[in-house]
């Protein structure tokens, strides 16, 4: 089927262009045989590697393997896998196939689950052998607790009694043509967070996947066919699922998969291994790997460039990142609607503490409550208009109305831009603390208190004081070796003062051993005001 797309990047924004008649799967696949990598690495994993001609045979034995079981066009599949070759090859075997696969946060508990497969109705499970006991308690009473669910396959040895990956995909055929879809057929899903209420399932098209590599990652990253990525984030998030999958797989890169949790240890292991040239985290985990006391040299890696995404970075990690490894991390925001990043800084001309200028491609506003741009310089919510927003929210109208405004989505972060077209995190809408009647970015205060040496992560909410007025409130993670006590909590008053204006400053700092957070290293701050509000009601 035609379904190349291609794009004009003397033009800006790029020119993308996608056929009608467009699958993203065979696109991805068939663009990197056409130029001749059947035998270049895609994937490394923990178990081996995998080559594009490999993997054009593995995604159409998967393609077959479900169509084998009555799987067809539109009909949803869940994918809760572990970063493994079994991923990708599912995955893009599904979307050949036509049918759709929702990536599953793999962090989740038994009871998420339950409301996913059900809100999804997918009628098909393909697990990790190793997520499989998560399961359990639903499949042990499959047709009271997920009724839509006719299938469970599993990726490992054992299938412990349900089908087995390995062997459907032995017993299925290599050849496999695409299904006949569209680029604004719905393509695959995922599920927010789900940080402030249930998990929200986000439609994504045929057509997203290609514009987020186009757009972001070769003319504003820059990725190149003899690059080798590695992203602590995981497939199943939208920052993940680029950095590992689209963004290699347009451009015939290489990627390296590691299907643990992203510890210190975990992550330098593989960027001294395998020295990749591109490294994709977020803020805390930049954090936790500069106070390791196993961070390597310099000249001990190859990276070339970085990137954070996420949360924002906060400057002071951003300089001190730069300075040990001689790299710049490119700073940029993008979410689970827009499916990847459309603010982000440059190479060359990055401005820590900034998240950068907008991506060729996405409009950019910052309004007011009532929907007025505000003032240069003023603090307003960020709304984005761009070809990769998703379609909708799975079943859930109002939310749909709140977040997608016609062509405009609204981020729910509070930003500033300046003369220059940089734009400034200064919070999420529901985290925003009027002091005084003055706006106080929570995340400023962070920025002040992570530059104090015994800091190792901070989050700061708003808590009322006698006289029931909104102060700052800190909670601190202390580096190994610090404790917390009275006479920190005090130094740690005066440094913001010294830094900020002093109405800014925290009143209150409390010591915590870690913050709560979401799987994709967000700072759940809705969390510590509860606990605030029980401790001080």
């Amino acid at each position: 089927m035609p379904g190349l797309s291609s794009a004009d990047h003397s033009v800006s924004p790029p020119k993308v262009v996608i056929p009608r008649d467009y699958n993203a799967a065979h696109d991805l696949i068939e663009r990197n045989l056409e130029a001749g990598r059947s035998g270049k690495t895609a994937f490394i994993d923990d178990s081996g590697s995998i080559t594009y001609g490999q993997l054009a045979e593995r995604v159409n034995r998967a393609a077959n393997a479900l169509k084998g079981l009555a799987l067809g066009l539109e009909d949803r599949i869940m994918l809760a896998h572990l970063d493994t070759i079994d991923f990708p090859s599912v995955f893009l075997g599904a979307i050949k196939a036509g049918i759709v696969p929702i990536a599953g946060n793999t962090l989740l508990t038994t009871a998420d689950y339950e409301f996913m497969l059900n809100d999804s109705r997918a009628e098909a499970l393909v697990v990790s052998e190793q997520l499989l006991p998560t399961f359990a308690p639903l499949l042990e009473q499959r047709a009271a607790k997920v009724p839509f669910l006719k299938h469970v396959i599993v990726s490992g040895k054992d299938a412990h009694g349900h089908l087995s990956l390995p062997a459907l995909m032995d017993k299925a055929g290599t050849a496999f043509a695409p299904a006949a879809t569209t680029c604004d057929d719905v393509c695959f899903w995922l599920y927010s967070s789900g940080s402030t209420g249930m998990p929200k399932g986000t439609v994504h098209m045929h057509s997203h996947l290609i514009q987020t590599a186009e757009l972001y990652a070769r003319p504003v990253l820059g990725i190149r066919e003899d690059d080798l990525v590695f992203s602590a984030a995981k497939l199943f998030f939208a920052y993940g699922l680029g950095n590992s999958l689209t963004f290699p797989m347009s451009v015939g890169a290489t990627a390296i998969l590691m299907a643990e949790r992203p510890t210190p240890a975990a992550v330098f292991q593989r960027l001294q291994q395998h020295q990749p040239t591109i490294f994709y985290g977020v803020p805390t985990l930049y954090a936790a790997l500069l106070a390791s006391p196993d961070i390597p040299k310099r000249e001990a890696l190859k990276l070339r460039v970085c990137t954070s995404a996420g949360e924002a970075l906060p400057a002071d990690l951003g300089e001190r990142w730069t300075r040990h490894f001689g790299v710049e991390i490119l700073d940029g925001i993008g979410s689970t609607e827009m499916l990847h990043i459309f603010v982000s800084n440059r190479p060359g001309e990055v401005r820590y503490g900034t998240t950068g200028k907008a991506v060729p491609g996405y409009a950019l506003r910052v309004v007011d409550d009532a929907g007025n741009s505000v003032k240069q310089g003023e603090i307003g919510e960020l709304q984005i208009s761009g070809p990769t927003s998703a379609s909708c929210y799975w079943n859930n109208r109002a939310k749909r109305r709140e977040t997608f405004m016609g062509d405009w989505t609204r981020s729910g972060d509070k930003y500033t831009v300046d003369e220059a077209g940089y734009y400034t995190y200064s919070g999420r809408t529901d985290d925003m603390l009027k002091v005084g009647g003055i706006y106080v970015s929570p995340f400023e205060v962070e920025g002040a208190l992570l530059t104090h040496p015994d800091v190792l992560e901070a989050a700061v909410i708003g808590q009322p004081d006698e006289d029931q007025l909104i102060k700052p409130k800190a909670y601190i993670v202390v580096k190994a070796g610090v404790t917390g006590n009275p006479a920190l909590a005090e130094l740690l008053k005066q440094h913001v003062k010294a830094k900020l204006a002093p109405y800014k400053y925290p009143r209150w700092v409390e010591f915590a051993s870690e913050l709560p957070k979401t799987a994709t290293g967000k700072i759940q701050r809705f969390k510590l005001r509860a606990k605030s509000q029980t401790e001080n009601p």
